[in-house]
């Protein structure tokens, strides 16, 4: 018997991915009303919540011009998406108050189980993982969402690759940079075959025939060459990884090599952070170099912050 399920989705999946809606195969996905109030009051935020929210309210719109909400419409991918905004009446234990969204959630849900039919599941999708517990409770079941977003282009360009380095050219690169067309990559059966890079695509390099540390590069022209500002560190801050290695490259690098650098990744992996003493130290370095600075966007705020602020916030950082 092939079970019907009744899927209910939190607003923070659809702040991490817009594009949530169609993550879930053929399936009744259900968004209770005050779901969509809080993406209306998030629109206007600035930074990547706000640019998600306003996503997935363009998505709600598109598919409210084909149908009614309330009854459902049929997704572009298979299932039905309809709004909730009944339920009210459903109780919910005294410590869980009504004027709270995840509770008008919890509502729906639980609304949801006891009108359910034979065969039908109810299934509560967040990020939240209190919530997860307070369904768990409520007798309901929830789950996590782990499907991150990606672009509607499932080759989206990354900006960095792996590739292997001959032995006898490691020496080389580090003093001069590498040929281009001495890398390569291997597939899982051992075939090998040329690396593919872009201009200013980053490396992570590993020597073929010994088990050394990686080296990380950067392809300009036909070759590769070590990465120039690996060392410095902007004001004390010191790249935790290899995101933030490269960031500091591109962010560093003078206008006539990288004239637009553009930063995406997951909340908390110190893109806005990063972009302020790069910045600062980047304009230090315009003095004595007289080559321009790369544009990469600063929201006002940041720029506005005293150095005394900077200054813990820092310390702050580097203490974890």
């Amino acid at each position: 018997m092939i079970l019907e399920k009744n899927i209910c989705i939190d607003t923070n999946v659809l702040i991490q991915n817009p594009d949530a809606l169609h993550c879930f195969e053929d399936n009744t996905l259900i968004l209770p009303l005050v779901v969509v109030e809080e993406l209306d009051g998030l629109k206007k935020n600035e930074g990547e919540n706000g640019s998600n929210a306003r996503s997935a309210v363009r998505i709600l719109e598109s598919y409210r011009n084909k149908g009614d909400l309330l009854k459902g419409v049929k997704l572009e991918q298979g299932g039905t998406l309809r709004i909730e905004k009944n339920f009210k009446d459903v109780e919910l234990p005294p410590d869980l108050p009504d004027d709270k969204a995840d509770n008008r959630i919890l509502k729906v849900c639980l609304g949801l189980f006891q009108q359910r039919k034979r065969g039908q599941q109810i299934v509560l999708v967040t990020k939240d993982i209190v919530l997860r517990l307070k369904a768990q409770i409520l007798g309901l079941r929830a789950e996590d969402f782990t499907t991150e977003q990606i672009s509607g282009d499932d080759n989206m360009y990354p900006g960095r690759s792996q590739a292997y380095i001959p032995e006898d050219q490691v020496k080389l690169f580090k003093k001069h940079g590498a040929p281009l067309d001495v890398l390569y990559i291997s597939d899982e059966n051992g075939k090998t075959s040329p690396v593919e890079a872009a201009e200013n695509e980053f490396l992570i390099l590993t020597p073929d025939q010994s088990s050394g540390k990686t080296l990380l590069g950067r392809v300009t022209g036909q070759k590769v060459v070590p990465l120039r500002y690996k060392k410095t560190k902007p004001y004390g801050i010191k790249p935790q990884n290899l995101g933030q290695y490269f960031m500091q490259e591109a962010l560093m690098l003078p206008a006539k090599e990288i004239p637009l650098v553009i930063i995406k990744g997951m909340a908390g992996t110190a893109k806005t952070f990063y972009r302020l003493p790069s910045a600062w130290k980047r304009c230090t370095t315009i003095r004595r170099e007289n080559t321009g600075a790369s544009l990469c966007a600063v929201r006002m705020h940041n720029l506005m912050m005293t150095s005394a602020s900077f200054r813990a916030e820092r310390k702050k950082r580097l203490r974890r």
